[in-house]
């Protein structure tokens, strides 16, 4: 009718947005060459067939990329953005001992930017491929006048399985256990704001080569996991190191012990200039200081668990005092 108001006028363009899913569909065809959906329900859900599994226990993932994506945004990365949005929550998946299955991204937009949302699915695409997980469908919302015009929100959502049997259990840690770190290949996707508050009272000081290697996408940890199987070690247990650094994110997995932790001194173009104007604590409460995954094995394991998989090494042993202890090899 006349002078009468449309969806689209009100800045959401539902027509768009419908033929945004046919040009994604190469991306999505990537992470299914060798698992398959079970139908698509009208393409309102996603359905995976378990029946391979004797005694299935689903486990799931959640997480975003945080203020890493504001500077990931400025400099137009937007495929790391999508890969750091599934490394997130598929190493989450990994610690469990289960296996990614399927992925679901949510994006925020102020206007559909058919170009941009592409790119970002092309990153996730480009991971899950890599670890043979399903990107089962997703959520692209235009919100005008809700979500800056200069803003992406974005959230992803992981769901694994395992056999019931084969779920790590963090209470077979015992004293005198190995952990086993493998190293990062940047920040990844946590401690960002501590990094932007330097950037802001220092700038200049890290140089955009430097941050451009500070930004590398969060690594995925899949050939870790792949390569202990590989070699017959069943870890204690596995860490995801996010936000919170060593101490909180292996504390979380000890009962009645600890660790003593020594370090390697973080190799990383500008993280000396970065960590200069950070607390000396607090810096291993906030940053993974070099090691993104840490694996803890029996000492009879240690030495096919540094062969794992890139960049192992051992970082210390299990004690009987609680807490984490770490310290940088040679201060």
């Amino acid at each position: 009718m006349a002078g009468k108001l449309t969806y689209q006028q009100a800045g959401v363009d539902t027509r768009r947005a419908a033929a945004l899913v046919g040009d994604i569909k190469g991306h999505v065809a990537r992470t299914q060459k060798n698992r398959r959906l079970l139908g698509a329900f009208g393409l309102f859900a996603a359905g995976y067939d378990l029946s391979a599994y004797r005694e299935p226990v689903i486990v799931t993932g959640c997480d975003g990329v945080g203020t890493k994506l504001e500077l990931l945004l400025e400099r137009d990365l937007l495929e790391t953005a999508g890969k750091d949005l599934v490394a997130m929550s598929v190493n989450d998946i990994l610690t469990t001992g289960g296996d990614p299955l399927m992925f679901l991204d949510y994006i925020g937009i102020s206007a559909l930017d058919e170009a941009r949302i592409t790119r970002l699915i092309g990153g996730m695409a480009d991971y899950l491929e890599a670890c043979d997980c399903i990107l089962a469908g997703g959520e692209t919302a235009e919100m005008p006048g809700i979500v800056p015009e200069d803003v992406i929100e974005l959230s992803g959502f992981c769901i694994g399985c395992s056999e019931k049997s084969e779920l790590i259990d963090p209470t077979t840690i015992a004293v005198g256990d190995v952990l086993i770190g493998y190293a990062s290949d940047s920040i990844h996707a946590n401690g960002w704001s501590l990094v932007r508050r330097v950037m802001k009272e220092f700038p200049g000081e890290i140089t955009e080569d430097e941050l451009s290697v500070l930004l590398k996408p969060t690594r995925l940890y899949h050939d870790v996991v792949a390569g202990l199987k590989a070699s017959g070690v069943t870890p204690r247990a596995m860490s995801h190191i996010t936000g919170g650094g060593l101490p909180e994110n292996l504390e979380r997995l000890f009962r009645g012990c600890g660790a003593d932790l020594e370090i390697p001194k973080w190799e990383l173009p500008g993280i000396d200039k970065l960590l200069s104007h950070v607390d000396a604590d607090d810096r291993f409460n906030t940053f993974n200081m070099g090691f993104g995954w840490v694996a803890i094995v029996s000492p009879d394991d240690a030495d096919a668990a540094v062969s794992a998989g890139p960049g192992g090494t051992v970082l210390g042993t299990m004690v009987e005092t609680e807490g984490v202890r770490v310290k940088v090899r040679g201060e």
